[in-house]
């Protein structure tokens, strides 16, 4: 085992969630997916969605899009999501959408509980939220009206995004890489890598936290992400040195979004470091 994921292994075991326990063993140690599975499904609420501060910038048992986009991620990573599951969480995002047909980031039930500044509730869908649960129930096949409808959003919003940030663009990427029409996809993607070179998306603080800075890795978390293309191999290179150069002395990656005041805890954010590790493995780094 590579010394990086050594030191990491410490890190999850001092100070994770049992979900991220059984995420390191399942990616790094062989372990079994179902571990995973039923961690993830622990959150599930009865509406068909998913809470309990999943993501833990959101706290409290209401169901929000953060939490179930993260769950079919993670799901899809162990596994795969069984139809019947996709379907009913199609259901529960047909149900919260908004008018334009996107889903909206934060819902008013999250009102009374903490959670961090940028989950802000409002009437109009979000390209994260929608994207990232997307692009996951695309990968199933599901044939359902909430699938239609959130692509006819994204593509609005990918085609319309022009003063934009890091996070909408990587969002858009998600769902570039999952859409069915390629050759629509290749082309909006070559659009995105031009936004973030003219943007200055790459390599500069966005966020308002000392050293929020988005790299190629963030963009292009995987070498199969048509985001790749828009980098250098001496970019990527450069980006993946940095990224594995970013673990702390404690083997954790540090959470960069939350140096300042946040509801949530730096120890439930072990799935950065585990999503570090994934990016430098798909890379052959490790």
């Amino acid at each position: 085992m590579s010394e990086i994921v050594q030191r990491a292994e410490r890190y999850i075991w001092e100070t994770a969630r049992v979900l991220e326990q059984r995420r390191f063993e399942y990616l790094f140690k062989a372990g079994p997916a179902q571990p995973v599975r039923d961690a993830v499904l622990s959150y599930r609420t009865a509406d068909g969605g998913f809470g309990y501060a999943l993501e833990p910038d959101g706290r409290g048992p209401e169901s929000q899009p953060p939490h179930v986009y993260l769950a079919l991620q993670l799901l899809e990573e162990a596994g795969g999501v069984a139809e019947d599951l996709a379907r009913e969480v199609a259901d529960h995002l047909l149900s919260v959408s908004a008018d334009d047909g996107g889903v909206p980031l934060a819902l008013p039930s999250l009102e009374p509980y903490p959670h961090a500044p940028w989950w802000q509730i409002e009437p109009r869908g979000s390209l994260i939220a929608t994207a990232r649960s997307l692009a996951v129930l695309l990968r199933t096949g599901l044939r359902h009206a909430w699938v239609e409808q959130a692509s006819g959003f994204c593509w609005a919003a990918v085609d319309g995004l022009g003063d934009t940030t890091p996070y909408d663009v990587e969002a858009a990427v998600v769902f570039l890489d999952a859409a069915p029409d390629r050759e629509r996809a290749e082309a909006a993607g070559e659009r995105l890598g031009r936004l973030v070179r003219e943007q200055g998306l790459l390599g500069g603080e966005f966020g308002g936290q000392p050293g929020e800075v988005h790299s190629a890795t963030d963009f292009a978390p995987r070498p199969d992400s048509l985001a790749r293309r828009w980098f250098s191999d001496a970019e990527m290179d450069a980006a993946l040195d940095a990224l594995a150069a970013e673990q702390q002395d404690n083997g954790g990656w540090r959470v960069k979004w939350i140096d300042g005041p946040t509801p949530a805890a730096v120890g439930e954010w072990g799935e950065v470091t585990i999503n570090a590790l994934a990016t430098l493995r798909a890379y052959g780094r490790l």
